[in-house]
């Protein structure tokens, strides 16, 4: 026993000599249980051991037997523990609860890193040589060569959207995105065909759905009411010294004929084009599903055939009275004396007064632009294509609510509004009385031009004739 302890005493003092990372690499020996007596645990046998690099701080020192500092630092003889510098003692003898670091001045270990020991081991935690697991503590770094960066090529932009070979539903979900319209595949001639989706169409839709309901309801509807409020107040416009029983040729029959013609074929259009706006919300509930099916092909027939005799109407009209309805100054005289329809006063007019010759453009130019853009409608395609067609049609329908509306002021006039007006175009002839009231001047024109018939000017007279 005094053999053993002057030998770990030796051993103690000689420590100092040994090198910090020789004692740090050696491997502790399994401790004896703490309650066996130091008396009883054999020496370790020496094991072979592998010489520790050369460290800066400390240089090259002869390596002690690992058995002997070993021993020397597990054994719990107070004296040799004192015998012990601080620097010997290791990291297992440090506090292992307070998280704190190696002992100042060793550079190497940066942080203590506990490690997992298998079963079987003392479960103790080391502390790593060096934070970098593949560079032992103390070798220098080898030097990395310095490699100039490679240049990034520059990645170019893809082509735009219309110039890439993109698949169908690429190309149909590019087009939804962008509000355009989605085209599909189609292996006959006709593109038109391929079309599926227009958002064109969704306006146009809207607008024959709501837009032109709207617009036709208050355009006629308005101008019925217009028209029942005033026959309330001013009654139906009588000739203020009554008929004379004297007539005069108001129009001829070609002249009638024309206006009947463009005034039968016209009502017929307005009729059929209204059933198509508003029959089935009015029309089919009353008459039923059946009967409401074979107005609306009757109509549509009707409609389409029936442009062609309402232009020719027009033309015709425009042919024979474009000379009696260019505007002058006395129709500005007729709109500020109201017409004769308010008050008793009765402005002078020509064959036509202001009123009339409003009408006559209405016809003329409404009808032609109406007659027009459903000649564009009756062959699709022909000269538009489908956006074209949505806005012909669109011109066409608000232009007939229109005509419709103003047809129906002149519908009143020369009818139940106005005394002896519709003898005009029933017969051809007006009372003078009449005539003398709202034509004066052209009642004056014709009793000229038939006194210049019976007796002709003194230039033209014979010789001694009266």
């Amino acid at each position: 026993m005094s053999m053993l302890r002057s030998t770990l005493i030796a051993l103690a003092a000689a420590a100092p000599l040994l090198g910090a990372p020789a004692l740090a690499q050696a491997p502790a020996a399994e401790a004896p249980p703490a309650a066996a007596p130091a008396a009883e645990a054999p020496p370790a046998p020496a094991q072979p051991q592998a010489p520790a690099p050369a460290q800066p701080q400390t240089g090259a020192q002869p390596q002690a037997p690992a058995d002997a500092g070993a021993a020397a630092r597990t054994t719990t003889d107070p004296q040799v523990r004192q015998a012990l510098p601080p620097a010997s003692q290791t990291q297992q003898q440090l506090p292992q609860d307070d998280g704190a670091g190696p002992p100042q001045g060793s550079s190497e270990v940066q942080a203590p890193v506990p490690e997992v020991q298998s079963a079987g081991e003392t479960g103790q935690r080391q502390v790593p040589n060096s934070a970098d697991p593949e560079q032992p503590t103390g070798t220098p770094a080898a030097p990395q060569p310095q490699v100039a960066p490679t240049p990034v090529q520059p990645i170019p932009a893809p082509p735009p959207l219309g110039n890439r070979n993109l698949s169908a539903e690429e190309l149909e979900l590019q087009s939804a995105l962008t509000g355009r319209r989605i085209t599909g595949i189609v292996s006959i001639p006709d593109d038109k065909l391929a079309v599926l989706v227009q958002p064109e169409g969704r306006d146009w839709r809207a607008f024959r759905n709501s837009t032109m309901m709207w617009i036709g309801g208050v355009a006629i509807l308005g101008v019925l009411a217009v028209l029942a409020l005033f026959f309330l107040v001013r009654g139906r416009i009588r000739m203020r010294h009554g008929p004379s029983g004297r007539t005069m040729q108001r129009f001829n029959f070609l002249e009638r004929s024309l206006h009947w013609l463009t005034a039968s074929t016209f009502i017929v259009l307005a009729l059929s084009g209204l059933n198509l706006v508003y029959g089935r919300h009015l029309l089919r509930p009353v008459i039923g599903p059946e009967a409401f099916t074979t107005v609306s092909e009757l109509g549509k027939i009707a409609h389409n055939f029936l442009a062609f005799p309402f232009t020719l109407g027009v033309l015709g009209l425009l042919a024979l009275w474009v000379r009696d309805n260019i505007p002058n100054k006395l129709d500005w005289v007729w709109l500020k004396n109201g017409g004769g329809f308010i008050g008793d006063a009765h402005p002078q007019a020509g064959r036509f007064n202001g009123g009339q010759k409003a009408v006559f453009w209405i016809t003329v130019l409404g009808g032609g632009a109406v007659a027009a853009s459903g000649f564009l409608l009756m062959f699709p395609f022909f000269v538009l294509n489908i956006e074209g067609q949505q806005i012909g049609h669109m011109l066409h329908s608000v232009l007939s609510m229109l005509m419709i509306a103003a047809m129906l002021a002149h519908i009143y006039i020369g009818s139940l509004g106005m005394e002896g007006a519709f003898s005009a175009m029933g017969s051809g002839k007006v009372d003078y009385n009449w005539a003398r009231e709202h034509h004066s001047m052209w009642v004056d024109d014709e009793l000229k031009r038939a006194h210049e018939s019976v007796r002709p000017e003194p230039a033209t007279r014979p010789a001694g004739a009266d």
